[in-house]
């Protein structure tokens, strides 16, 4: 009477139930065998040989094949193993390669079209101040004084400006520096990185031929020749093109890495649980 009592039990039929649901799981997928199965294929294979023809400039031996094929099996066991130990969590280093590989996978299925000449001429259109070509000049300067103002540089600009007036070196005068005394056919864009925005800008206002100054730069004061110049010109499509075409492609990748970064951000929540954190968002 009890054994039937006890055949009659609903929680042993539930019981008796999951043993034969963990059964046949296990019959039909067989613990993580699968995870620890590693099938090096052909196109495995294909690419290990690539991989050593661009590094060697030759195919690999019997042995080197053999070995390239072991190898790669050790990084795959080994990365299994790690991640199965959660290594792989909380890695800087490892979370930025995944981003990045993430990331190429949406600039890939981006770039599967050529622009169009009425796609250049639009961006072209748009962003015409970043394919402006810079004026460009060749200068001679006199470093006067390492300040922009004062009875000191008022007193310099006198001093050298007679100078050149007699005749002197202008290499011989002045502040000693490093600066280049004289730059030739140099960009705008160049000079204003040695000597600043604001002394670039002067040199294209400048008259061609004459000392003049003082002009300040990052430096300080300084005494100037413009000997050429060849102004500033907006450019045309076709002289640029390139150019663009590599901007527009350039902006074509960041777009679609912000648009596949928004697609997934909108599948996710975020909670931030700190109020640092909160405050600084």
């Amino acid at each position: 009477m009890r054994i039937r009592k006890l055949l009659g039990e609903p929680m042993l039929h539930f019981l008796m139930l999951g043993i034969a649901l963990f059964a046949a799981y296990q019959w039909k997928a067989p613990g993580d065998s699968a995870g620890r199965r590693i099938v090096v294929t052909q196109g495995v294979v294909d690419d290990l040989v690539a991989q050593h023809v661009a590094g060697r400039g030759r195919e690999p031996s019997s042995t080197e094949l053999n070995h390239l094929i072991e190898s790669y099996v050790r990084d795959e066991i080994q990365y299994r193993e790690g991640v199965r130990l959660g290594l792989d969590r909380d890695d800087t280093v490892v979370k930025r390669r995944v981003r990045q590989k993430l990331e190429v996978i949406a600039e890939e299925d981006a770039s599967t079209r050529a622009p169009t000449d009425a796609d250049l001429s639009a961006y072209f259109a748009a962003n015409q101040a970043r394919f402006v070509q810079p004026a460009v000049v060749t200068f001679e300067q006199v470093l006067i004084a390492e300040s922009t103002a004062g009875p000191a540089v008022v007193h310099a600009a006198a001093v050298t400006r007679e100078a050149l007036r007699s005749g002197a070196n202008p290499e011989e005068i002045g502040k000693p520096t490093l600066l280049p005394h004289r730059m030739t056919r140099t960009a705008a864009d160049l000079v204003a990185r040695n000597f600043g925005d604001t002394f670039a800008a002067a040199l294209e206002e400048v008259p061609v031929g004459e000392w003049v100054g003082p002009i300040g730069s990052s430096f300080g004061a300084h005494y100037v020749r413009v000997s050429d110049r060849t102004p500033s010109v907006p450019p045309q499509l076709a002289a640029v093109r390139d150019h663009v075409v590599r901007e527009w492609e350039n902006e074509r990748r960041q777009r679609a890495r912000n648009d596949a970064y928004a697609k997934m951000r909108g599948e996710y929540q975020v909670s931030i649980e700190t109020e640092l954190a909160t405050e600084r968002r």
